[in-house]
């Protein structure tokens, strides 16, 4: 492929990350002209751009920085993701921000936001942690946990409410999920998808999605049941036996982008 080609490819992330970082179509699209524009006039610079998408931003990231946005305008964000994204991102520093994006919305590894920001891999996790931090004071939420397995289940309660989040309910059916929703819509939901009766965790969520859009986290001993390609596969997945750590990094994105749709 050119690199030409290359860079168009890569283009409409480009601008989902540049919208997603100034909180504006306007405003990002003006920023990644403003990088083309120096690649066409630095024969080194479009060189440089020949591995991917990492040196693409990392160019992008030189244009944003020089300018020394601080407050970018708001702007209509174009997906569910972003609208849930942009209400949260306007309290967080510049390169925080910049942190968390590329490691969440843009699936970058720390070491890859760090070439592109060019920080440390240490620096960048700290940012991220920072930004995360920012978000988990702001964003309290009530959570469901539709498990089967009681001890399971008090730990998940013991991890969300050690976050400051409070349990609306916990259920081992998918009728008992109907009854803690009947009563309250949580703003989470951690689910498992094999449940005591033999009803499914599936079928559950899908009654809760079915009433408003809820953040969705699947945990669970089978995922090779949620990745099939029959049907949406799930954003976030944890695999039992989990790490806490593991479950806490997929609470903090789920409530960040405040969505169960795929990112894209």
């Amino acid at each position: 492929m050119s690199l030409g080609n290359q860079i168009a490819a890569n283009l409409p992330y480009l601008r989902r990350y540049a919208r997603a970082l100034t909180g504006s179509q306007s405003a990002g699209d003006a920023f990644v002209r403003a990088m083309l524009e120096a690649v066409a006039a630095d024969a080194g610079l479009m060189d440089s751009l020949g591995g991917g998408r990492v040196p693409l931003y990392r160019a992008f990231t030189r244009v944003w920085s020089s300018a020394q946005l601080a407050d970018a305008p708001a702007g209509a964000a174009a997906s569910e993701h972003e609208a849930g994204a942009q209400l949260r991102l306007g309290t967080i520093t510049p390169p925080a921000r910049q942190a968390l994006l590329l490691t969440t919305l843009e699936d970058f590894s720390p070491a890859q936001a760090a070439e592109i920001m060019g920080l440390t891999t240490a620096e960048i996790d700290t940012l991220v942690a920072a930004a995360v931090a920012e978000i988990e004071a702001e964003q309290k939420t009530s959570v469901l946990v539709i498990e089967d397995e009681p001890l399971i289940a008090m730990q998940l309660e013991d991890l969300v409410t050690g976050l400051g989040h409070t349990i609306c309910g916990t259920a081992a059916t998918r009728t008992q999920a109907r009854e803690v929703v009947a009563e309250r819509m949580p703003g989470l939901v951690l689910a498992d998808i094999q449940l005591a009766d033999g009803s499914s965790g599936l079928d559950a969520v899908d009654d809760i999605l079915a009433l408003g859009s809820v953040p969705v986290i699947f945990i669970t001993a089978y995922p090779e049941r949620l990745l099939t390609g029959d049907r949406p596969e799930p954003t976030y997945l944890v695999t039992k036996p989990f790490q806490e750590a593991t479950v806490r990094a997929a609470i903090s994105q789920a409530l960040f982008f405040q969505s169960s749709k795929p990112l894209g």
